[in-house]
């Protein structure tokens, strides 16, 4: 077995970091020395799923050891570890739909310890304990299943590559294979942080003509400008549903309203609001994973408006990922300028402050 240092949960809102013991891989497995973790809401959240866990579901690292079954990977090789894996051969894999595989998926059970990892595989205190995600990236261990492993075939920092694995994807995803955003097309973002952004440049990338960033933040509204926002509309607190900022998008997309719009706020109060913005048959997307109940006004369908509510992008993660290392390459994905904090592992409960307070478009734990 080997030593490490996780952040562990209690289940009831605490995190701590602990030392833990992982095991050797067996079958194909592939033990991953983490390198860097990617800090999201989802992690926040999860330190109130009732059970303990090791926290942390984006990570990037280096293959330490592998199981005698493991074919695709050897020591050595730079990795990013990657939640939703296919069975390929569920209903919903055959169908298309990887990212809600019946058999793997740790969300759509609605059970995120569910899935493809051995639960004693990782030991706090002589007993076995799960991992977020089936993954537990904030441990500069990680002990996965080798279809939770993607190459990374790009020469990218960790701390960018780490954050592929589920903010990039979900944001990038839900424009080219959610909602399929047609080139010369008009999209409204609402929210511009780690998500929103990812949206943004998700547009840029499938070629729409014109992006429009809402945000109660003028700074994240320049930030949504380097990312490919070509305007911004500063949203107020008051304006409920956001019907006057859907007013000034209805201005600037001749009184249509957008193509496409991508809610990323994570605001039950704002589950209607995409839905505003959008032109009759247009296109209104549900990006944050709001799951509260929520009323809405039905006149906002009027007319033939469609509603979608993709997890994770719809990734299908051999076509996926290698599509966005391919945009990183060419300069089109941004990924370093996404990263605007880095912390250590200890320093988690800060970093947790700074997520909470929005003060980075996306925080990193660096081993």
């Amino acid at each position: 077995m080997h030593s490490a240092q996780a952040a562990i949960t209690d289940g009831q809102g605490n995190v701590s970091i602990e030392n833990i013991l992982v095991d050797d891989p067996a079958g194909d497995e592939v033990l991953v020395d983490i390198k860097a973790s990617g800090i999201c809401h989802t992690d926040y959240d999860s330190m109130s799923w009732g059970s303990p866990l090791i926290l942390g579901h984006e990570g990037a690292g280096i293959v330490k050891a592998i199981g005698p079954d493991v074919t695709q990977f050897a020591i050595g090789d730079k990795v990013i570890l990657n939640w939703a894996i296919p069975c390929h051969s569920c209903y919903q894999c055959e169908a298309g739909n990887q990212s809600i595989c019946e058999k793997n998926s740790p969300v759509t059970g609605k059970n995120p310890l569910h899935g493809h990892a051995r639960l004693e595989s990782s030991r706090y205190q002589d007993s076995g304990i799960a991992r977020s995600f089936n993954l537990g990236t904030m441990a500069n261990l990680s002990l996965v299943r080798e279809p939770a492993v993607i190459a990374l075939s790009e020469d990218m920092p960790f701390s960018s590559a780490c954050i592929l694995g589920c903010g990039v994807m979900t944001g990038v995803g839900s424009v080219t294979n959610a909602a399929k955003l047609t080139p010369g097309s008009s999209a409204v973002v609402i929210g511009a942080g780690g998500v929103g952004l990812n949206v943004i440049q998700g547009a840029r990338i499938a070629g729409a003509s014109q992006i429009i960033a809402i945000d109660l933040s003028e700074k994240r509204l320049e930030t949504a400008k380097q990312f490919g926002a070509t305007h911004t509309v500063l949203a107020s607190r008051e304006d409920k549903g956001l019907l006057k900022a859907a007013e000034q998008v209805k201005a600037l997309t001749n009184q249509r309203g957008a193509d496409y719009a991508f809610e990323c706020t994570a605001v039950p109060q704002l589950g209607a609001a995409p839905l505003a913005m959008v032109r009759n048959a247009g296109t209104a997307v549900q990006v944050s994973g709001i799951e509260q109940e929520i009323t809405m006004d039905m006149e906002l369908f009027e007319w033939d408006k469609l509603y979608i509510n993709p997890l994770y992008g719809k990734c299908c993660p051999d076509r996926d990922f290698p599509k966005l290392l391919d945009h990183y390459a060419a300069g089109e994905l941004l990924l370093e300028e996404l990263v605007t904090q880095t912390y250590k592992l200890e320093e988690l409960p800060t970093a947790f402050d700074d997520l909470l307070a929005g003060k980075n478009a996306k925080g990193v734990i660096l081993f």
